[in-house]
């Protein structure tokens, strides 16, 4: 059975569209994140530089999955093979 081009573009920008639902994870996160370094430096104002630094790299770390969900999407987009 074979399939045509048309199929094979459309599940591969159906599965473009799906893998960019991992998206949404590192926003809700970065979202608390910040929310979360926001009341820690309020209670205590003098840990500020280290309660950003860590915030900082928390949310660098949940970035890449988003990147990387683009990276597929686009893979799948732009891939002729």
């Amino acid at each position: 059975m074979e399939f045509n081009q048309y199929f094979v573009q459309g599940m591969a920008l159906l599965g473009a569209g799906i893998a960019m639902i991992a998206g949404l994870g590192p926003g809700i996160g970065q979202g608390i994140a910040a929310s979360k370094a926001c009341e820690a430096v309020g209670k205590n104002p003098e840990a500020a530089s280290d309660i950003r630094s860590m915030m900082v790299l928390g949310i660098a770390l949940a970035e890449t999955t988003g990147i990387y969900a683009l990276v597929i999407a686009l893979i799948l987009v732009f891939f002729k093979g």
